[in-house]
């Protein structure tokens, strides 16, 4: 099982096994603190009493390991935070240890004298962890791949599950595509003893939940930070609560062993934490970005001037479309499981350019879905104020004619020079099309705006499954709040952190998000909305910070994202391998499927009277899991 993660670990690996008690832990090291054998893994305690094997980083184990020498003579084996976690656990338990605790990570930790283990997560899960029953064993492992290495391993998937993936793009946690195996919540912990190898849950644990031998419980929550009401300030005290959070973060991420860069696009986010790099660095910060030659997709030029700007040290790679194309195949091994975020190409290329100079790199992930960013949270708010005494009737003519218009007319309107700058102007106005065509709460535009299937999946029937964000209740009375806060419990946690996270393990590279430093979220969420958002621009707080290392010249331009013309790429170059995969009987591999419903929307978007391109990569992407994975568990 560990040898099927060696891509996440290049540097060691061990095993640890305990007969007598029917347990064994595996580890595949990345060696980023204390390089020694002092830090290699699964670690014992000092105690003797508790064995780890723990991926990811505590930032702050520094201040930790001071905090308890300052309460107790501790004999240190080496400097590694694994160490320092352990002896914590040692002292306080488990669940305060990782209140104490900055970090990414997942760990399973095995108490010997209790014979009970602990699976725990990252506050908001940059970490992946599974874990399964089957065949009378608990397994568990970062990835599914580690699962399939289990002797006799055959879990089928769970047609359950089709529903939200189609829905999303990708399989919210706690689910997984597989029956029985499930994801540990974000910031939870879930305990197992003897008993629970005979109870094998239907439903993936929730945190509160217990059963024989089993409890999931939360040691942090974002719904429960997003309720707090906001704390007054003036503009300057919340500008200087964001900054001291996020010079906290950065200071704290660039800690290493190994050589430490960054991702640099050249929007807000990453700019302003290349900034800070730079700042507290007293080398060159190495930056990286990919380059695209269709335009409307290549970001490299404002990277490349922000990096000059800050005196990064800067590294860029231009690709073709048959270099991004040559990676589709090896999706559906580095995710494991269906998913469909076309800029994990990208991603994954990016890492992999990085990787030939650092091991870890920082990114700007994260700062939409804090300080509102996204442009469906502004173009909601504008369709609720000015559409939302419209009558339905006539709310659905204006969206049939927008749907009238082709997206590439739509796009050219989007590049006119008179007109404001607009990319993918095709996409954007089909989704205010499905806004307007539904009712006008802000669930529902939510849905419209970023769901692919929205309203008509294409299954036969079968259990539809509730969304973990379907469940969740707004915090706050905003529109644009209540979208950012679904937004960080799902789509920030399910796709854009398991994008950066498998892209970059499949190349050894850590990637450290200071933006999810739980302080950050918790200085960005004590902010009003006022305060994050200004005269029709999110990301004030962000914007003004940026403005004192980089001129405004340099990043005020329509938000572009990180994305690949795959769209256009399925109607051409890509098109045999999508009709191979959509073909009725290549459908009918996975009979749930409504076969006709998706060939229908891939002759629209074939024949560019529709912008599908959403949806039919999700299909694509189920359709390449499906042919690699069957019969392969």
């Amino acid at each position: 099982m560990a040898d099927r993660l060696v891509h996440r670990g290049p540097d060691s690996g061990a095993v640890w096994t305990d007969a007598g008690a029917g347990i064994g832990l595996g580890h595949r090291r990345l060696a980023v603190i204390d390089l020694s054998q002092a830090g290699a893994q699964p670690m014992h305690s000092a105690c003797g009493r508790f064995v780890i094997v723990f991926n990811g980083e505590i930032y702050n184990h520094a201040e930790l390991r001071a905090r308890l020498d300052a309460e107790a003579r501790t004999e240190w084996r080496g400097h590694s935070d694994t160490e320092t976690l352990l002896e914590l656990v040692s002292r306080k338990g488990l669940a305060a240890a990782l209140a104490d605790c900055v970090g990414a990570f997942a760990l399973a930790l095995w108490d010997r004298r209790e014979r009970r283990l602990a699976l725990a997560r990252d506050r908001m899960g940059e970490k992946p962890l599974y874990y399964g029953w089957h065949a009378g064993r608990v397994l568990f492992g970062s990835e599914l791949k580690a699962l399939r290495g289990a002797p006799r391993f055959d879990a089928a998937p769970d047609p359950r599950v089709l529903s939200l993936y189609l829905r999303h793009n990708q399989v919210p946690a706690p689910w997984s595509i597989l029956q029985g195996v499930y994801k540990v919540p974000a910031g939870s912990v879930v305990t197992l003893d003897a008993a629970a190898l005979a109870h094998a849950p239907d439903q993936p644990p929730q945190p509160g939940h217990a059963s024989p031998g089993m409890t999931c419980t939360a040691y942090w929550s974002l719904a429960e930070v997003v309720s707090r009401p906001p704390a007054a300030a003036s503009e300057e005290e919340a500008l200087a609560r964001i900054e001291a959070a996020l010079d906290e973060a950065v200071r704290l991420q660039m800690v290493a062993d190994v050589p430490v860069g960054a991702f640099l696009s050249g929007g807000i986010d990453s700019s302003l934490i290349t900034a800070l790099m730079c700042r507290l660095s007293p080398e060159k910060v190495k930056t990286f970005t990919i380059g695209f030659e269709q335009a409307g997709f290549d970001e490299a030029p404002y990277a490349r001037a922000v990096a000059r700007h800050l005196g990064a040290e800067h590294v860029e790679l231009y690709l073709s479309p048959a270099a991004v194309r040559t990676e589709i195949p090896a999706l559906p091994d580095v995710y494991d499981e269906p998913f469909a975020d076309s800029s994990q190409l990208p991603t994954m290329l990016v890492s992999r350019l990085a990787r030939q100079s650092v091991t870890v790199a920082l990114s700007g992930d994260a700062g939409d879905e804090l300080f509102c960013g996204y442009n469906r949270y502004l173009v909601s708010r504008r369709v609720w104020d000015r559409l939302a005494g419209v009558p339905l009737p006539l709310r659905r003519a204006v969206a049939a004619a927008m749907a009238a218009l082709p997206p590439a007319a739509w796009d050219r309107l989007g590049r006119l020079p008179l007109l404001p700058q607009v990319p993918m102007l095709g996409a954007k106005a089909g989704k205010v099309a499905r806004m307007l065509s539904g009712p006008l709460d802000p669930r529902a535009i939510y849905r419209a705006s970023s769901e692919e299937w929205y309203g008509a999946l294409p299954l036969h029937g079968g259990e539809v499954l509730a969304s973990p964000v379907d469940l969740l209740e707004p915090g706050r009375g905003s529109a644009e709040e209540q979208m950012m806060q679904w937004d960080m419990a799902g789509y920030l946690a399910d796709d854009i952190l398991v994008k950066v996270d498998r892209a970059s393990m499949a190349s050894s590279l850590e990637v450290r998000v200071p933006l999810l430093d739980h302080r950050v979220i918790e200085a960005a969420w004590s902010l009003p909305l006022a305060f994050r958002k200004r005269a029709g621009q999110g990301k004030w707080p962000l914007r003004r910070l940026l403005s004192r290392h980089v001129p405004d010249a340099l990043i005020d331009r329509p938000k572009a994202g990180f994305a690949v013309p795959v769209g256009a790429w399925l109607r051409t170059d890509l098109r045999d391998w999508a009709e191979d995969l959509l073909s009725t009987e290549a459908l009918g591999a996975i009979p749930e499927l409504d076969a006709k419903a998706i060939r229908r929307r891939w002759a629209q978007h074939s024949a560019g009277s529709h912008d599908w391109t959403g949806s039919m990569w999700g299909v694509l992407m189920l359709q390449a899991w499906q042919r690699r994975w069957s019969g392969a568990c």
